[in-house]
Parts: structure tokens; C-alpha cells; sequence
């Protein structure tokens, strides 16, 4: 029995630790603090360990721990809120696909923070996982528990959201065309 459960504390080891330095930095990030980061990552390896009998060897291990992450994370909101947050992904994303906002060169990592954080929070999850994590989609969808298309169409909803919100911190210019025209006549010049 002792062999047994030393080689699946080995086993363990060598296939989920590896990963702790980036699930932290995303736990960390998708809590808003250090603290609540560990918190989650703790309670991520914690649950990761007692279902590591169900784990299939030689399939994904980093999109199962992310799996196991976000599903803790959301229980963890659940538990806090009582109450779901709910978005309405459709309206939410036609604002984002009706203009490609300009990103500005010059941002600094507050404004950075500050937009990212203003996002809805399923398209900061999926911006964390494959923008900055490197997730590819497949691997983000395994961990979201969604399919491919949805990853990449919220990912881009997404990624538009950031722009508009990005583009509010653009400085407006003294005579440029953008400070008496609405989108409708910049949409146009543009084209």
C-alpha cells in the first residue's frame, strides 16, 4: 500500500507541480490579489490531488488544472455571491465589433490594468488563459468546459471590449477629425 501511494505522490509531482508558478500568477490575477491567488491555488491543488486517481495519464494536465481552477474559483464566487453574475454575451460584443477602436501607443500599466479590470469577467478569464498564459484554444476550451468556437468568439469580443476601452485613454487631438465626429463619420473617413 505505501508503494503504491508514494509512486502516486510521484506521479503527481512530476505531472501537476510543474505548472504552479503559472496557474499562480493566473489564479492571482483572475482574483485581484496575491492572497486570494494562493487561496485558490490551494484549494486548486487540494482538489486536483484527491481526483488525481480519475486523471488520465498522458492526456492534458495543464488544462486540467486550469479546469479544476476555474471550476474552484467559480464555486468560490458562487459561495460568495449567492448569486450568479450574469452577462449577456451578445450585447456585450456587438459594441466591440462595430468599430476597431485604435489602441494608443502611449498607455501606461495602470490605464492597462484598469481597462482590463472593467472587462466582464468571461472575457478577462479567456484573455488571461490564452493571451497572456499562452493557452491555446483547444487547451482554454478543455479548461472552460466550452467549445472551441465559443472560446474564440468571446475571445474576441473580448479583445474588443479591451480595444474600445483602451481607446477612451487615447488623447484627443487639438484639430484632429475625432473631436467633432461621431463613429458613424469616422467609420466612413476610415473606409
Amino acid at each position: 500500500m505505501f508503494g503504491t501511494s508514494h509512486q502516486r505522490r510521484e506521479e503527481f509531482d512530476r505531472a501537476a507541480l510543474v505548472h504552479v508558478p503559472e496557474l499562480l500568477r493566473f489564479a492571482t490575477r483572475l482574483c485581484g490579489s496575491a492572497d486570494a491567488g494562493e487561496d485558490l491555488l490551494q484549494d486548486t491543488y487540494l482538489q486536483a490531488w484527491r481526483s488525481f486517481h480519475r486523471f488520465a495519464a498522458g492526456t492534458n494536465c495543464r488544462a486540467w488544472l486550469y479546469k479544476i481552477l476555474l471550476f474552484t474559483h467559480s464555486a468560490q464566487s458562487r459561495k460568495r455571491a449567492r448569486q450568479p453574475f450574469l452577462v449577456d454575451l451578445d450585447a456585450a460584443g456587438e459594441a466591440a465589433l462595430l468599430i476597431d477602436a485604435p489602441t494608443p501607443d502611449a498607455l501606461t500599466a495602470k490605464a492597462v490594468t484598469a481597462a482590463f479590470d472593467r472587462l466582464p469577467e468571461h472575457f478577462r478569464t479567456l484573455i488571461l488563459l490564452v493571451d497572456v498564459e499562452g493557452l491555446t484554444y483547444r487547451e482554454a476550451a478543455e479548461a472552460l468546459n466550452v467549445p472551441v468556437g465559443t472560446v474564440m468568439s468571446r475571445l474576441n469580443r473580448g479583445r474588443g471590449l479591451l480595444r474600445l476601452e483602451l481607446a477612451r485613454h487615447v488623447p484627443e487631438p487639438a484639430t484632429g477629425a475625432r473631436s467633432g465626429m461621431d463613429l458613424s463619420a469616422q467609420r466612413r473617413v476610415r473606409s
